[in-house]
């Protein structure tokens, strides 16, 4: 029977007239980390404070190692609650030694198990050194490891992470995100990790939730999230991705760009969207094509490219940093993911039903001039 560290169930939290967090149903499995990811202001903060208990819900239940701390008349304090928060500004005492920061929370422990304990928790962030020192005497990145010690010494039930890398430098944030990962991996930690940043959320979660207005989008694996988007908003967010319109035929699905030979169960003639990445689209140089180079971005290892189709639309495809075309330059533009694309009516995704041989609108149709 699986474990859960977290459940969350229709949790509702209005601020005012706005939804913070709108039926909101989730769990964490134990020892699992979960990385919360969406926009500003759509929500995902507001659920880590109703899980550590510093906002009350409208709805809802949350319970954390099968016990109810919140809904139903019950509401249980956050010190109570046995979860670890780790903050943006890290939030150490600053009067405090690190020693004394991380033993802040072992209040019941005896002075030899919290001595030992606090030894352990440094031991295990690298900087078993340090003890001694002051907050103001350390880096951002050993204050940070500070804060996560300080939240783990108590064995928490999860430990909540609220963007806890916003503050740092480019460098060290992707330094401090392995770090961090490899110390709650090796302990077996479970815990809800927040930000907006969707690179991060990849890495970091071994499951991504995605909100948006409050609602939670899609949940799943980063591969699943990423590759199979189920609403166009997560299909967005998750990368930069362009929106390709299309028209459901019998042989597939038909767009300015060719023939995708993508069998929907929708009806001939419905209007979709396809949405493609730029590893997804590639492109010849061709007199005769209907679109256009407009821009070219060098990424070191490869160029992106922004293309015009005839319609207007825009799309960017990868190309090799040794290929470079000139601005207005002519191409004719064609899909290549070697996968099915993310197919979308009205917003959500319509389930792929059969996949053929890519087919070039120009093979299927005569109008090209």
């Amino acid at each position: 029977m699986e474990s859960y560290a977290v459940k969350c169930i229709h949790l509702t939290k209005k601020f005012g007239s706005n939804f913070g967090v709108q039926d909101l149903s989730m769990s964490v499995r134990a020892g699992e980390i979960l990385a919360l990811v969406g926009p500003s202001g759509c929500g995902k903060t507001s659920t880590l404070r109703l899980i550590a208990g510093f906002e009350h819900p409208d709805q809802g239940n949350i319970s954390l190692a099968g016990r109810d701390v919140s809904g139903d008349r019950r509401f249980v304090p956050p010190e109570k609650r046995g979860v670890g928060m780790v903050f943006q500004d890290y939030a150490l005492f600053p009067h405090l030694s690190v020693f004394e920061n991380v033993a802040f929370g072992l209040h019941e422990c005896s002075s030899e198990q919290r001595k030992n304990r606090v030894m352990e928790m440094l031991e295990l962030i690298g900087l078993a050194d340090l003890g001694n020192r002051y907050p103001h005497q350390l880096s951002g990145g050993e204050r940070q490891r500070v804060a996560l010690a300080r939240a783990l010494a108590p064995q928490p039930v999860v430990l909540l992470l609220d963007e806890p890398f916003s503050n740092l430098d480019a460098d060290l944030r992707l330094r401090m995100r392995e770090e961090i990962r490899a110390v709650l991996k090796n302990i077996n930690a479970t815990a809800v990790f927040v930000t907006h940043d969707q690179e991060e959320a990849l890495f970091m979660g071994d499951r991504l939730a995605v909100m948006n207005q409050g609602h939670l989008e899609q949940i799943g694996t980063p591969e699943r999230v990423f590759q199979h988007p189920e609403t166009r908003f997560v299909a967005e967010f998750m990368g930069q991705t362009d929106f390709i319109p299309g028209e459901v035929r019998a042989e597939g699905i038909l767009t300015e760009i060719g023939l995708l030979p993508q069998l929907v169960n929708l009806p001939p003639g419905e209007n979709v969207e396809l949405a493609a990445r730029a590893d997804d689209i590639t492109f010849d140089a061709h007199a005769l094509g209907k679109s256009v180079v407009i821009g070219r971005q060098f990424k070191g290892a490869l160029n992106i490219y922004r293309l015009k189709l005839p319609s207007g639309r825009v799309v960017h495809a990868f190309q090799p940093h040794t290929c470079v075309i000139p601005v207005g330059t002519s191409v004719d533009v064609y899909a290549d993911p070697g996968h099915a694309l993310a197919c979308f009516y009205q917003g959500q995704a319509v389930p792929v039903l059969e996949e053929r041989e890519y087919l070039p609108l120009g093979n299927y149709s005569s109008s090209r001039n």
